[in-house]
């Protein structure tokens, strides 16, 4: 059965199927579609006549072309249609739905499906979701060309193939979309953090489950407090304790201070140990505070470490730090010493000692110093991590420059850390 050039679906709703003598048989209210290799493919149309409706087989149609759609049977051999959920319809469940657009990293909505033909199939190609598909729909498409036309100026398609979107609603998934969730776990952070904030919390909860640990524990530091709260609160607790088990501590237990009290136990209780004790000393801190700023992940060696010694011991330690500006130097009791910045290390000799090359006129801040304090001595000295360290001396952790940014420059929803 020929098929003529593209189409697009709501060009199509409401025309006429005729049978072969040319009678109606009813309008076209809806298309069906199964999983077709590589694309979705159209297995039949449902058709309203007298307000009630009926399924036409896609073999059974003779021409389906924009100018007219028939069929090979007669009114007498059309079957009645009841919807169900375990179709899948063009109109009813892709018009108008939010989809993700994994190549512009966007939420964008459906407003026109478009249809090729392939080896006697009707396959859908691609998605429009700009302001021709609209105009299509409203059957204004012609006229707002013309009107654009005089001010020399086009009416721009905006297609997104169907192999670069992923639908935010799960039924979708039953076709089996060519787009991997691999796909969004590309996307940077903040992208898809961005997107899941752009929908319902029940679709931005959907698109979270499909992530990967560590993307899922990367995009969670991204979101608000109240989306992180409502996202981690209703996932299983080992699949949540995976994902704050891949965060930094400092991030993780601003997280946990969120959740309820309970919920913040569980997860607790399945973390590493070593991880757990880590969240558990951030969460004895206020928020906005030094101590409630710093995170405890950073790097320190003994002052008698060569620095090829130090070099050797970097390349492994580095890819469990989530942040290294510095290497720290303390004693055999943890109290510092002095800092090396890495372009010190890199440049000094391979048989000279830490001791050497340490700068001991250090800049540090007490785990009690306020937020602003350290954003003030930060922004004084230009640095880019500040020691927090005790009266006793000993280095508790460090503040980065991008915690005291996202302190400076805050979310609407500022959190309060509470201790769990």
């Amino acid at each position: 059965m020929p098929l003529f050039g593209e189409l697009f679906v709501s060009e199509l709703l409401k025309k006429p199927v005729l049978d072969p003598l040319g009678e109606e048989l009813g309008k076209v209210r809806d298309m069906m579609m199964i999983k077709g290799d590589p694309f979705p493919k159209v297995s039949g149309l449902i058709v309203e006549k007298r307000r009630k409706n009926y399924v036409m087989p896609w073999e059974e149609l003779n021409i389906f072309n924009k100018r007219i759609i028939s069929a090979k049977i007669y009114g007498d051999r059309l079957r009645p249609y009841d919807y169900n959920e375990t179709d899948l319809l063009i109109v009813r469940d892709i018009f108008d739905k939010q989809i993700v657009d994994a190549n512009g990293a966007k939420v964008v909505r459906v407003n026109d499906v478009k249809l090729e033909g392939f080896d006697s199939e009707a396959i859908l190609v691609a998605v429009d979701v700009g302001m021709r598909g609209i105009m299509r729909r409203l059957g204004i498409e012609r006229g707002g060309e013309d009107m654009l036309r005089l001010f020399r100026k086009h009416l721009p398609y905006n297609l997104i193939s169907w192999n670069y979107i992923q639908p935010l609603e799960p039924k979708l998934t039953t076709i089996s979309l060519t787009v991997p969730r691999q796909m969004v776990s590309e996307l940077h952070p903040a992208d898809i953090a961005d997107i899941i904030s752009q929908v319902s919390r029940k679709e931005g909860a959907s698109l979270f489950k499909e992530l990967d640990v560590e993307t899922a524990a990367e995009a969670l530091s991204e979101l608000e407090p109240d989306v992180q709260t409502a996202i981690i609160t209703t996932m299983d607790t080992p699949r949540a304790a995976d994902i704050i088990e891949e965060m930094p501590p400092d991030e993780a237990a601003d997280v946990l201070s969120d959740l309820p009290v309970d919920k913040a136990k569980e997860i607790l209780e399945q973390i590493d140990r070593d991880d757990a004790e880590d969240i558990q000393e951030l969460l004895g801190h206020e928020e906005d505070t030094a101590g409630g700023l710093m995170t405890n992940e950073f790097i320190a060696y003994p002052p008698e470490l060569l620095v090829s010694e130090a070099l050797e011991r970097f390349k492994k330690d580095a890819t469990e730090v989530e942040a290294v500006y510095y290497l720290y130097v303390t004693d055999a009791d943890d109290k510092i010493k002095g800092v090396v910045s890495l372009r010190d290390l890199l440049l000094a000799p391979l048989d000279a000692r830490l001791a050497d090359i340490m700068k001991t006129k250090l800049k540090i801040v007490s785990p009690d110093a306020d937020e602003i304090e350290v954003a003030e001595i930060v922004s004084k000295y230009n640095l880019v991590a500040i020691p927090v360290v005790d009266n006793q001396g000993y280095l508790l952790g460090i503040v980065t420059v991008d915690d005291i940014l996202d302190r400076v420059l805050p979310p609407t929803a500022k959190r309060k850390r509470r201790k769990v």
